[in-house]
């Protein structure tokens, strides 16, 4: 065959196989799978590891929307109850929404795809500690989902350091536990005291956030602070006690 003849049929051989082996997917399949995609994504990023309620993980975690040029994902909270303490369970109920434009994700010898859209809903169940499985679930017919609203986390007040300091100074071993609980009358905030060998121990902590202030007082009327190791505030461990400065974990 003459070279003029090579030079024509190249274009076609090439054509024939882009066209052969090229296909064009059907857009709410692929928005069924990016939404798919997503509600793994929610999965590894919901807090299992705090006691919380279902409305405040379901309000830090849940709401999204990402608007890409040829897509669009949202997620929705559709309803949510419990809550991840011992030996309880938080639920929630989660909507998804994806919306992709033809041709999202094209490459090329790839046809890309039709406009499609998807919507899916899942089940979450989370466990204190624990990794649970989600679900696939029937979607709801809700038009207007309700709003959750996260609540304050517990915590020790900005001045907690000072307070517990000023209730060691002017404590005597008598009186030390009640300076202590007056100083941190907040039914959330652990209180803690001991005298050991006339140094005046406290500790004051949430431990469900395993935040834990400790500070001594020693004969000469110095207020220290002695330090522990933040992983004996695990559950199961020593945990925001006198403990922590009297006897340490060996």
């Amino acid at each position: 065959m003459a070279p003029s003849r090579w030079i024509s049929v190249v274009p076609l051989v090439l054509c024939l196989l882009l066209c052969g082996c090229a296909e064009q997917r059907d857009g709410d399949t692929v928005a069924r799978e990016l939404a798919a995609a997503e509600a793994k994504r929610l999965d590894d990023d919901l807090t299992r590891d705090r006691v919380r309620d279902a409305e405040w993980l379901a309000a830090t975690h849940v709401p999204e929307a990402v608007e890409g040029a040829k897509s669009t994902i949202r997620r929705e909270p559709l309803a949510w109850s419990g809550r991840t303490g011992i030996n309880e369970q938080a639920v929630i109920d989660v909507r998804i929404v994806v919306t992709v434009a033809e041709d999202y994700g094209a490459t090329f010898g790839d046809l890309g795809n039709s406009a499609g859209h998807a919507t899916r809903c899942y089940r979450y169940r989370l466990e204190l500690q624990r990794h649970t499985p989600y679900q696939e679930m029937n979607c709801p017919s809700v038009a207007t989902p309700p709003v959750p609203s996260a609540g304050p986390i517990p915590t020790l007040p900005p001045d907690a350091r000072d307070r517990l300091s000023v209730a060691l100074r002017t404590a005597t071993p008598r009186t030390l536990a009640d300076a202590v609980r007056a100083a941190f009358p907040a039914k959330h905030i652990t209180v803690d005291t001991v005298t050991h060998k006339g140094v005046l121990v406290a500790a004051v902590g949430v431990p469900a956030e395993r935040e834990c202030l400790l500070l001594i007082r020693k004969p000469s009327g110095a207020v220290e602070s002695p330090g522990y190791d933040p992983t004996w505030l695990q559950p199961g461990e020593t945990g925001c006690r006198t403990g922590l400065y009297v006897s340490p974990p060996r």
